[in-house]
């Protein structure tokens, strides 16, 4: 996770108040008859996995559907329904200590939440769940162990590398 003109996530969480929505944004992509589709989501599934993964089984698809989150420009997650169940993969299991949401997933794939935010941050969950549309598990390791990079440049090269990336990038508005 870079540091590098940003705000610490104790910083981010002093500065943020319960009733603001977090920062970053919500893409549900889908990939139906060889075509990819990209929507932004409403900001609140940022702060709800539930909420999100509702949303998500709502969105109807022979194909592939799943969602990319950047949380606060903190953290990503990348959430994807399947039958009986849902796949998950959070970018820094770290940010657990002060985001509901990742100590959702991190509850969900019945991990412990971290000790203390002074560990080094490191992924929890399916590093796999793209692989089956063209990013392999060591391609996703890369690009979420990649320090220099923020959460939403993370999601770019996933979206690249998957084929989607204008799609996403129209979704998002250029941010």
């Amino acid at each position: 996770m870079a540091v590098q003109g940003r705000e610490s996530t104790s910083d981010a969480e002093a500065a943020r108040s319960e009733d603001q929505p977090l920062r970053g944004f919500a893409v549900a992509v889908v990939l139906e008859d060889g075509r990819w589709r990209c929507a932004s989501l409403d900001n609140d599934v940022l702060m709800d996995l539930d909420t999100a993964i509702t949303m998500l089984r709502g969105i109807r698809s022979t194909g592939a559907v799943f969602g990319l989150f950047d949380v606060d420009d903190e953290f990503f997650l990348v959430v994807r329904p399947v039958p009986g169940g849902v796949r998950l993969m959070l970018s820094d299991a770290v940010a657990a200590l002060d985001y509901d949401i990742a100590a959702d997933v991190l509850d969900l794939l019945r991990v412990d939440v971290p000790d203390d935010d002074e560990s080094d941050p490191w992924p929890e969950g399916d590093l796999a769940l793209l692989a089956d549309l063209g990013l392999p598990e060591p391609e996703l390791g890369l690009i979420v162990g990649e320090e220099d990079l923020y959460p939403d440049e993370q999601l770019e090269l996933i979206a690249s590398r998957c084929g989607f990336q204008s799609e996403f990038t129209a979704a998002v508005g250029g941010r």
